[in-house]
């Protein structure tokens, strides 16, 4: 169960959430096996917690957010950039949501680094940065629209749920993974999700605050400040005998 797209229209071209994207893909291509090189590049660029703490390789802390470790890692952290990204860059500004999203990332890695200090286990991927675009998300638009996919064996469906159920429900799985799979955690930085998550929303306070705080959310009741989007209802096509 995912979501794959929100009811939340941005008003402007989301150039910064674009090149964050294409960032990410252009390093995956490069750092691919199949590349000269693309080992040693990978390898370089990736965050090692017992490094950091040596005061070596810091570089990691800013270069790992745009490592991935293979197709699916990236195309799940690019659907949720995708998602939630250009509403925030709609609110913060191009170089605003810039600089909200690499710190999230580095709050995030600094949260993964706390639990595990000593770790040598390469930390990559932009899922921390992310988790603070999520958290932002869900403190500026709680009750926007979300369409989630489930899918169960051959069934699937697509149905809508408010934006602070499937953010909330997320940075719950998070902290549980967390204290359930402690040291390995199964190749997942649950404590750099949840720390970037928290981190998201601590960022975006200063604008909530700006536009009201709580009086933003009366008068918009926590949704979109513009008419959300209306989508066709999703039909799975029928086939014939």
């Amino acid at each position: 169960m995912f979501p794959i797209r929100d009811h939340n229209p941005s008003q402007r071209t989301p150039w910064i959430t674009y090149a964050l994207i294409a960032a990410n893909v252009a390093l995956y291509l490069l750092t691919l096996p199949v590349n000269a090189g693309g080992d040693w590049l990978w390898t370089r660029l990736a965050l090692y917690p017992v490094a950091v703490t040596h005061g070596e390789l810091l570089w990691g802390l800013l270069t790992h957010m745009f490592l991935h470790a293979g197709l699916l890692h990236i195309a799940g952290n690019l659907l949720f950039l995708w998602i939630f990204g250009d509403n925030l860059e709609e609110q913060l500004g191009h170089l605003g949501f810039l600089a909200f999203y690499l710190v999230a990332g580095l709050a995030a890695a600094v949260a993964q680094i706390a639990t595990e200090p000593l770790s040598a286990i390469p930390m990559v991927g932009a899922s921390g940065a992310i988790a603070g675009v999520m958290g932002g998300y869900l403190l500026l638009f709680p009750r926007a629209k979300v369409d989630i996919l489930a899918i169960f064996i051959i069934f699937f469906k697509v149905f809508t749920l408010p934006a602070w159920v499937v953010l909330g429900v997320w940075l719950a799985i998070q902290v549980f993974g967390g204290y359930a799979t402690p040291g390995d955690q199964g190749g997942v930085a649950y404590w750099a999700h949840a720390g970037g998550f928290l981190a998201g929303v601590a960022l975006a306070l200063p604008r909530f605050l700006r536009l009201g705080g709580p009086d933003f959310w009366a008068r918009t009741h926590g949704q979109p400040p513009h008419p959300a989007t209306v989508y066709a209802p999703t039909r799975v096509p029928r086939v014939e005998r």
